[in-house]
């Protein structure tokens, strides 16, 4: 484990003078500044990779990736062979899913690649095709589903209440967003699709329980290393009929993914995958076992919290034998799925009391005594989350007054 490689990457012979991105001074939080954890940005992953930089480091000269074109003897021709070769990479190491002869599709995030799903599954249906998913769902699905107002497919809300005919696409998200809970299916029809959002299934927040092997998954670059200003994502599509339909849309909306996104995560994922072939320093922690330690410490912590609170409670998971780490662990989600006593009917006001923005749970088809809190901030952002929720009960249960 100790062996070295070289790890600044040139794309081509050129090297031009390279400007060094550096990150703004970023002022202290305030004491009366709230705590935002309304959104997912995972910015506690900056401490690793500032620490194993030089794994990562990309250089990029000025006459370099100019072309539309990556590959234009393959399906998904903007696709950089590096990436393509990363993310088999990655998946192989991982198990967590199958890649072996499937279509790999590219999007800026997967944000993008389920707006060319949703396009792909109902282009040639002479209805609307009816999208749904089971709440509580992730908070952005309706509006993707209705923002373009599109004749070709139309959210129906929770699929445990669907019941219309005809076609529908239903969106499986597992881990679950918010609530970080292994799902499956609910609709179960023969006219219908099941698109898979696995944004979750990595070894820091689950254990990787079977090697999965559906028609259409979803992954992104943020989720899985938490470069979420990359705005990379991949679709792995066992159709070919269905990748050629994502793969057009993809055209028309932006005529490919930038390159030089795509070249920087080819190398991180790359890294990723060295440091378990023995490519790292003995003394450094491998990325997926420094990111479930903190997983693992910041639930410990929040659960502590919450348990003295006695105001909110939170999900429980039971322990699964984990392929990847070959031992048994549970569940540890990006985000928190607080529930405050229904007495107090609004966890986001009571938890707006306190200064922490949360993102209320009528946002994931659920009533308002749920709310969504990210686990994957700075340190400092997370401390003073704590902080703030550990306020006197009386300070808190009067939180839905403010």
């Amino acid at each position: 484990m100790g062996g070295t490689k070289n790890t600044t990457t040139r794309v081509g012979k050129a090297s031009f003078g390279v400007s060094k991105c550096t990150r703004p001074a970023r002022a202290g939080l305030k004491p009366d500044s709230p705590v935002n954890l309304d959104q997912g940005d995972p910015t506690m992953f900056e401490e690793y990779w500032r620490k194993n930089k030089e794994s990562c480091d990309v250089v990029i000269g000025g006459s370099e990736l100019m072309s539309y074109f990556s590959n234009p003897h393959i399906m998904c021709w903007y696709l950089l062979p590096e990436l393509e070769d990363s993310i088999h990479r990655l998946h192989s190491l991982v198990g967590n899913v199958s890649t072996e002869g499937r279509h790999i599709i590219v999007g800026s995030g997967s944000t993008q690649l389920l707006q060319a799903t949703l396009y792909a599954l109902s282009a040639n249906s002479p209805q609307p095709v009816s999208v749904v998913c089971a709440a509580p769902y992730y908070s952005c699905y309706p509006e993707l589903a209705d923002l373009l107002k599109s004749g070709l497919y139309k959210w129906e809300g929770d699929a445990y209440n669907f019941d219309k005919e005809g076609p529908y696409i239903e969106l499986v998200t597992s881990p679950n967003n918010p609530d970080g809970y292994i799902r499956g299916p609910v609709v179960n029809r023969g006219d219908g699709k099941v698109v898979y959002d696995l944004a979750y299934y990595w070894p820091q927040y689950t254990a990787i329980t079977h090697q999965l092997d559906h028609d259409i998954m979803l992954f992104t670059f943020s989720k899985s290393t938490g470069h979420a200003g990359s705005r990379i994502g991949w679709a792995i599509v066992k159709d070919e009929k269905v990748a050629r339909k994502m793969l057009k849309f993809m055209e028309v909306m932006s005529i490919g993914v930038s390159k030089e996104a795509q070249f920087r995560a080819a190398k991180i994922l790359g890294a990723i995958c060295d440091g378990y072939e023995g490519f790292r320093p003995i003394d450094t922690e491998n990325f997926f076992e420094y990111s479930k330690r903190l997983m693992i410490e910041r639930w410990e912590r929040l659960r502590e919290v919450v348990n003295q609170s006695e105001i909110f409670s939170l999900p429980k998971f039971s322990q699964e034998y984990c392929l990847f780490s070959s031992e048994f662990t549970e569940t540890h989600p990006s985000f928190a799925w607080l529930k405050c006593k229904e007495e107090l009917k609004d966890a986001q006001s009571v938890l707006r009391g306190q200064k922490i923005l949360a993102r209320s749970g009528t946002k994931f088809g659920v009533d308002p005594t749920f709310a969504r809190v990210s686990m994957v901030s700075r340190e400092d952002v997370f401390n003073a989350f704590l902080e703030r929720l550990s306020a006197p009960k009386g300070a808190v249960s009067n939180g839905n007054q403010a």
